[in-house]
Order: structure tokens, then sequence, then C-alpha cells
């Protein structure tokens, strides 16, 4: 990218070079990141073409633009991304949340529960999806337990800043799991160790992402340990392929759960 110090100048060349490393999404990249650096919408930078950026802002955006070209996710250049309408904090030791999970909360809205409920997220990651629960469900009871304290504290400072209340823990699966809960979600790793990846997922955790020859082995645990558990909750819902989903529905059967209910990459399953 060479040294342009106008909007417009910065667009042009900052865009040819993300095109020229497969980025399809070049130009709107660039102008997200003018955004953040910049603290202008879109609209007017592109009505200001003209726009002078100063010498430490084009330094901070020629790095930005040069992790890109390596197809790192833009959330991870940027440091966030919006999951159901909020900002969310992630970093390279959390998965960047997926759009197709917000799924997910909307079959835990769709079930229609009380302040007494109970809800579980294995696996949480960056929080998104327990602290997204508890703001869209403000009558439940909610914690989240991930096996790598390192996403825990991304999740605990992504709680703080949204003002969600959400009980953390560490857990490996649900080994470390004391209490009943009603409503258990998961979004666990699924994608099989031979899948091909695209460039930017890549850049992600491998242990959040890979879950055995089938991408199902922490399922098949997750039910395993459901079905050892007392006090069993009265719902599971989990995030896998489509493709997966037949497998997955025998792999809850044998914890005693039925599918119910399916939104794209979700499925509900409810115990008998």
């Amino acid at each position: 990218m060479s040294e342009s110090n106008s909007v417009g100048e910065f667009m042009a060349s900052a865009t040819k070079q993300l095109q020229n490393a497969g980025i399809a999404t070049a130009r709107l990249d660039c102008l997200v990141l003018l955004e953040d650096e910049l603290g202008k919408d879109r609209a007017w930078l592109l009505a200001h073409p003209e726009c002078l950026i100063s010498v430490s802002s084009f330094g901070h955006l020629h790095s930005e633009i040069s992790q890109r070209a390596t197809h790192m996710p833009l959330a991870y250049i940027r440091g966030s991304v919006e999951f159901y309408g909020r900002e969310f904090a992630v970093d390279t030791n959390t998965l960047v949340p997926r759009p197709e999970t917000e799924a997910l909360v909307d079959v835990l809205k769709s079930l229609q529960l009380t302040r007494r409920t109970k809800l579980l997220d294995i696996g949480t990651g960056s929080g998104c999806i327990a602290i997204t629960a508890a703001l869209e469900l403000s009558a439940t009871d909610v914690s989240a337990c991930d096996i790598d304290n390192r996403c825990l504290k991304v999740a605990e400072r992504n709680a703080l800043t949204l003002g969600a209340h959400v009980t953390f823990f560490e857990s490996d699966l649900l080994k470390s799991v004391e209490s009943a809960y009603d409503v258990l979600f998961a979004n666990l790793p699924y994608v099989p160790n031979n899948y091909e990846i695209n460039a930017a997922a890549m850049h992600e955790p491998s242990l959040a992402l890979f879950g055995g020859a089938d991408g199902l082995d922490l399922y098949r645990s997750l039910f395993d340990e459901i079905r050892q558990t007392l006090s069993k909750p009265t719902f599971v819902l989990t995030e896998s392929l489509p493709s997966q989903h037949e497998k997955l529905t025998l792999i809850a059967k044998t914890a005693s759960y039925n599918q119910i209910a399916v939104n794209d990459f979700i499925q509900l399953f409810e115990r008998d």
C-alpha cells in the first residue's frame, strides 16, 4: 500500500491490496477500519474523500491492512465483533461469533422461560451467547463455563461492559458443574478434523473449532455426562453443521433426549 494521505487515496490503495490478497470484502473492510480509526461513519467518509489522514493514523491503518491481507479475521484486528446487535470484545483465544449462532438465542427466547429457570452455557468462549441470553431474558439465571481461563477473562470483561449478570467458572464440559440447570446450551467445536476451513478460520484457535473425525466427539462426551447426572436439564440446545444433525440426534437419544425443533445450525432437544 502506497503512502496515501487522504481518505480517497487510502481507500483506493488499501482496497487494491486486499483484493490482490483474495479478500472478498476488501472495500467494506477498509471502510470499517477507517470508521474505527477516524471516528466517522462510512457515509461521511465516502462524502469526504479529500479528508487527510494523520501520519500516526495512517501508520496504524497500514498495519491493520497488512494483517487483514494475511486473512486475519477483521474481528481480531478490531478487537470486537457484533453479535445480536451488541458489540463483544474478542481476541485470538476466542472463536469469532458467527451470525448463525444468533439463532440459538432466538430458540431460547421461544421457550418462554421464567424467573426460576437456570441456564448454563457450555464452552462460552467470548460469552456472547450467555451474555445475550442474560440481557434478552432478564428473568432467568444464567451461568457459563469454559475449559480455557483466557476465554473466561474475555467473557467476564464483556459481561461487565454490557451490564449482564452471568456467573462464570472454569470447567471441562460438565466436570466442574455442581448445580442443576433447567436449560443447557452449547456451541462446542464441531468441525471435522479433515474439513477444509477457510484462510480466516486458520487464525482461530483449533481448540474451539475441531471436534474429531466426524466433528461430534465433544457432543458425545457432553451427552454421556448429561446421561450420568442425577438432575438432567429439561432442554439442551446445540449448534452443528446441518449435515451432522441426524447423527447428533442419535447421540442425544442415548441420553434420553429427543429433537423437537431445528433452526438452521441449531437443534433443540427435550428430555423424555
